[in-house]
């Protein structure tokens, strides 16, 4: 279907590719993995004609209708949420269009020749109309943004009027309704509360019949979608056939045995070599010297890929707290709405937290998440209720605001310096360096840094302080899987309390060993992990 063959691309002084190939063929499943500036949005940007490689090919079947969504939504003003959707598809309203007229047309008199010509060109038109699902084009936007969690009361919404993440929905929606033949999706799941993931994620199963490729910082997502993996990187593009899980193992036994192959290659140049150096002076071995010598001019010398940067990061051992850490006793908390009154959030909630306890606090978008985790955090107050902390509690607390507060004038070394007054130096390039902060890194202004480089200073800067309780509201959102490993390799190592929101499946399953859940305003607990609490509240064949 889409064939990148020998494709070369540069950007100013960076190869990004050198004779590097990849194929999407009619129904695949592939999933793009690298590290970031390897390439993976160049490769989307190749596919759609945005860019154009340096030498190469880029074929791709006539008619072939791709769809691309990306992190940038562009603007969007002057419609409903639905009317936003269905206007990707305006080429298929538009054949529709035609269809109608030559139906018209077919009812007026005509010469023999140009009714079969009319009657040829209206098969092609409906059979199109058809494959783009034209018939059903409305109520397919209104089923997509339903599953994205935007609603009939909201269809005809204007879509200015939609915060930043609910856009992307809005903007992941308008594709997925086109119904292409070729589907490439960067970071579909940014923004989507693990409802709308797992309604994705049957949707991708299910209703879609064409290719897809994406990238995705999802580690189940990418499991549950893919069959074959693309690792970009080293100039080149690597395929792997299976899901990211497959793909982590067998790209360790393939170093592995590249690793062999090199020492084994070293192993016979270092002899070649010696016998070059012993004997070239020597007049009797000129032709054994000349020979040994061509010999290594011709061999293909193996190059091993750079280290993927291997982090660790381990707590000290933060001060004891109090067995009970936090009590809370009929919660109640409402907003103030603009029009006056009130919009309530939960109701009655009441509960215990204890020591070294990791708890997942879940529900639905809107259902009051954050709003529980500000409450106990002391970052807002109750409405009504009561909140005890307990005895030496020393507390720290993440959310995407969180990042709002860095100074952008700072370097990340200064950033994290300024949050460790006493620590020394050497510590300071250890704790960077444990979260992909090296080298000249830590001397990149904060105005500089990515969404997820911000949330890796952030967290690194609550992590390392000698803190017993960790409050964190969505600590994944915005980190690449590598990121994501890191920060639960760490919290599974802490020492003392968690509490947190994520979307991610594999973090919550890897960590908690608790679950709240808020729904329609009140708390459920769950004395038990993850997968746990999906079989207890009847969710394990809904994320199955």
């Amino acid at each position: 279907m889409i064939h990148l063959t020998n494709i070369s691309k540069q950007h100013g002084s960076q190869i990004l590719f050198q004779n590097a190939s990849l194929q999407i063929l009619p129904g695949s499943r592939g999933g793009l993995v690298g590290p970031n500036g390897a390439g993976k949005s160049t490769i989307f940007r190749l596919i759609t004609g945005e860019e154009e490689v340096d030498s190469g090919d880029i074929i791709c079947a006539k008619k072939t209708v791709i769809g691309y969504f990306s992190q940038d939504v562009g603007e969007m003003v002057g419609r409903s949420a639905l009317e936003e959707v269905m206007a990707a598809s305006a080429k298929t309203v538009a054949l529709g269009e035609q269809i109608q007229t030559m139906e018209a047309a077919m009812c007026e008199p005509l010469e023999d020749d140009a009714l079969a010509e009319l009657l040829e060109r209206y098969g092609d038109a409906q059979e199109e109309f058809e494959h783009r699902g034209g018939y059903d084009l409305e109520s397919r936007a209104q089923a997509v943004l339903t599953g994205l969690g935007i609603g009939p009361d909201d269809y005809d919404r204007p879509v200015e009027s939609f915060s930043g993440g609910w856009k992307m929905r809005i903007a992941l929606a308008r594709i997925l309704t086109l119904n292409p033949d070729v589907l490439l999706l960067d970071e579909p799941t940014n923004h989507l509360d693990v409802e709308s993931i797992v309604w994705l994620e049957q949707w991708l199963a299910t209703e879609y019949k064409g290719a897809l490729l994406m990238t995705s910082h999802d580690r189940d997502f990418m499991n549950r979608i893919v069959s074959r993996i693309f690792e970009v990187g080293n100039r080149t593009v690597t395929t792997y056939g299976g899901n990211y899980d497959f793909y982590l193992r067998e790209r360790e036994i393939r170093r592995e045995q590249l690793l062999a192959s090199y020492k084994r290659q070293q192993e016979m140049l270092a002899k070649e070599e010696d016998f070059i150096a012993r004997f070239a002076a020597r007049a009797s071995h000129a032709a054994q010297v000349q020979s040994r010598v061509k010999k290594l001019e011709k061999i293909e010398r193996i190059v091993l890929p750079p280290e993927q940067r291997k982090i660790s990061f381990e707590f000290k051992e933060p001060p004891r707290s109090g067995d009970d850490v936090f009590s809370f006793t009929d919660l109640n908390k409402s907003w103030p709405l603009p029009e006056g009154g009130e919009k309530p959030v939960f109701s009655g909630v009441s509960g215990l937290v204890r020591r070294q306890q990791r708890i997942a606090v879940v529900g639905v978008n809107g259902a009051g998440k954050s709003t529980f985790l500000k409450v106990l955090a002391g970052q807002t107050a109750p409405s009504s209720g009561n909140v005890t902390i307990g005895a030496s509690i020393n507390l720290g607390y993440f959310s995407q605001h969180s990042m709002d507060v860095l100074d952008p004038d700072k370097t990340v070394f200064a950033t994290v310096q300024d949050a460790l007054p006493n620590a020394s130096i050497g510590s300071i390039h250890s704790l960077c360096a444990a979260f992909l902060f090296q080298g000249d890194d830590v001397e990149k202004r904060i105005s500089r840094l990515s969404g997820g480089e911000k949330s890796r200073v952030v967290l690194a800067t609550l992590l390392a302080r000698p803190l017993n309780v960790l409050i964190l509201d969505e600590p994944t959102n915005h980190l690449d899987i590598q990121s994501r490993e890191i920060l639960l390799t760490a919290l599974q190592g802490f020492a003392g309390t968690v509490l947190l929101v994520s979307h991610d499946r594999h973090f919550l399953r890897a960590l908690v060993n608790r679950v709240f859940e808020i729904d329609h305003g009140e708390m459920r607990t769950y004395e038990g992990d993850y997968d746990y609490y999906l079989t207890k509240s009847g969710r394990e064949a809904w994320v199955a």
